[in-house]
């Protein structure tokens, strides 16, 4: 009787470490979906929420490309071998600041992060600019109506779910430059791609920002970063508009030493520009500009540069063959909310672009929230996870060998993708979200930590 006690005592305990054993691992499951969510085609009316006139324009671009094929015969495409290495070029003879070089990691120049310089303050511009930004209405009325209108007051109340360390702060204040460079080489990334826009010419919320160039180029190169240009959707940005725009920036900036180039596989020394929502323009007006034949072609001029595309759906892959481009980009920092996005797309991509001789960039980010710009945009939330969604991303993309990784981003702060520093904030509105139990550069270490990860890796790949 005591043996049989004494065996059933023993399967009791046995049976509920088992059942504590499987709610351990359920746990863990759920808490790892949030990695990697259920596929969420780009088709989703929450996804679309986020770029609102890309069904619109779809359907505008189409019908212009039937008119357009009737005119035009088919285009050359320009195929050009970009398989090389990021270098540091146009050095300066000694580093800017001996003791910033003993203090800070290496830049790795293979490590590109997006970089927004529209923000403005009373102080630097007579008013808040893009920290008041208003609440964005969803497209359709009765769904609008069930959400807040009006605009963020700045500076308790900010258009972001998070608050900055250096708070609601303006992009022209050199103090604010400065700290910014300081995180950006702290996180050994090595390329800021500035968001441009030409000279006199702004986003719908913001100032024009051109003017600004000269100083965070003065400033990345005290860091021993380089810039480049991320071109954005401007009215009637067309081949013409772009050749003048790309004459422009490299006339007025290519010049300086904090300006980036990268070398080819050829030897050549490029600019490189990522352009955004360049599937808005068909194919046949990009390749009038981007390949060899084209009428507009800055092929084998002065010019002549790399230049990236936005890829949001997997048809967009040809079209960017189709226009000449030199490579492609995602973006966008949540798993599953558009084709390019997602991360088990990319090893598929890699593979297009390499028997294309393309280039392909993916872009990683340690989370996403837009909701205080667009409050119905729950769906696209994606949790920061304490830092794992980031370090999930960086996993995925060197899984593909990429030659280079995009950041999104270092301070896009309404769509809470920014690793700038955060610090806990409640105000009697808003509690803002945070970095806990982190501390507010956590996002710059993890970075630090993957560039250099990164780095080791690539040195295998290339053996």
């Amino acid at each position: 009787i005591l043996n049989y006690d004494i065996m059933a005592r023993f399967r009791r305990r046995t049976c509920i470490i088992l059942l504590l054993f499987i709610l351990f691992i359920c746990s863990i499951m759920m808490a790892l979906k949030t990695l990697r969510p259920d596929r969420a085609g780009f088709g989703d009316p929450f996804g679309l929420g986020l770029l609102p006139e890309l069904q619109q324009r779809t359907v505008l671009l189409d019908n212009k490309q039937n008119s357009l094929n009737r005119i035009q015969g088919d285009t050359a495409t320009h195929v050009s071998n970009l398989h090389g290495i990021a270098v540091n070029t146009m050095k300066a003879s000694m580093p800017p600041v001996n003791k910033l070089e003993e203090e800070l990691s290496s830049p790795n120049y293979n490590f590109h992060i997006f970089y927004y310089s529209w923000f403005g303050n009373p102080q630097f511009d007579g008013k808040y600019i893009h920290w008041n930004h208003p609440l964005l209405p969803h497209w359709d009325p009765k769904i609008a109506n069930n959400y807040p209108k009006g605009r963020h007051n700045p500076p308790e109340d900010i258009g972001s779910n998070f608050y900055p360390e250096l708070g609601s702060y303006s992009s022209k204040d050199p103090s604010v430059i400065e700290a910014h460079m300081k995180q950006m080489r702290s996180a050994s990334t090595g390329v800021i791609v500035l968001s441009w826009y030409p000279p006199g010419m702004a986003d719908e919320n913001g100032e024009p920002t051109d003017d600004l160039v000269p100083v965070i180029l003065d400033y990345a190169h005290k860091y021993n970063l380089k810039v480049a240009f991320h071109i954005e959707p401007y009215k009637d940005r067309d081949d013409r508009s772009m050749y003048h725009n790309v004459k422009y920036i490299i006339d007025k900036y290519g010049g300086h030493p904090a300006f980036y180039r990268y070398k080819t596989s050829t030897g050549r020394f490029l600019p490189m520009f990522y352009v955004y929502d360049s599937y808005v323009t068909i194919p046949e007006i990009w390749a009038n500009l981007l390949t060899v034949s084209g009428s507009q072609t800055i092929r084998n001029t002065p010019y002549d540069a790399l230049f990236i595309a936005l890829l949001v759906e997997e048809r967009h892959k040809h079209d960017i063959h189709r226009s000449g481009f030199d490579g492609m980009y995602t973006y966008f920092a949540t798993n599953g909310f558009s084709y390019g996005s997602s991360h088990h797309n990319w090893a598929s991509l890699k593979a297009f672009c390499d028997s294309n001789n393309l280039m392909f960039i993916p872009s990683v980010g340690p989370g996403y929230i837009d909701t205080s710009i667009r409050p119905w945009n729950n769906h696209n939330t994606r949790n920061r996870v304490n830092g794992k969604y980031y370090e999930t991303a960086f996993s995925a993309a060197l899984l593909v060998r990429p030659e280079i990784i995009s950041i999104t981003s270092f301070n896009e702060w309404h769509e809470g993708t920014q690793i700038e520093k955060a610090i806990p904030k409640r105000t009697g509105q808003v509690v803002y979200l945070d970095y806990k139990p982190h501390k507010p550069n956590v996002y710059l270490e993890l970075t630090q930590k993957w560039s250099e990860k990164y780095r080791k890796e690539q040195e295998q790949w290339l053996m």
